[in-house]
């Protein structure tokens, strides 16, 4: 059957489009339980004994260092979430279609964004 025809993934495709992306949850939530544990240990190399001197400068560091993590945390957090959706529309059997154009995404495009809900079609006539 030819894509163009399709309105939808087979079941098996989905099945194993939804092996992708629980592969990819499991480390992005390894990821993010690391990036969470870095955050609350900030002093793990033992810097109490430093001069004063280099305290600003580390302290400074430290914040830039912890801001970072924050924001790669986040970011994960908002990719886990994607995910998840992404899952739901499988349930749903809607996973796949772009939800501008209707058509179906191609599979190379979900499998290197398994989250995506726009076909390259619709998303360069976003930016």
């Amino acid at each position: 059957m030819e894509n163009s025809n399709k309105t939808r993934y087979s079941d098996s495709e989905l099945q194993e489009f939804k092996e992708l992306i629980q592969d990819k949850l499991r480390s992005s939530k390894e990821e993010l339980n690391a990036l969470t544990t870095s955050l609350s240990n900030p002093n793990a190399n033992g810097t109490e004994d430093t001069s004063g001197a280099y305290k600003t400068l580390e302290d400074g560091s430290a914040t830039m260092e912890k801001e970072q993590i924050n924001q790669l945390a986040a970011r994960q957090k908002k990719f886990i979430d994607n995910l998840e959706n992404a899952l739901v529309r499988i349930e749903n059997k809607t996973y796949g279609v772009c939800r501008e154009t209707g058509k179906l995404i191609p599979k190379e495009r979900l499998r290197a964004v398994p989250h995506a809900t726009l076909s390259m079609e619709a998303k360069l006539k976003q930016s």
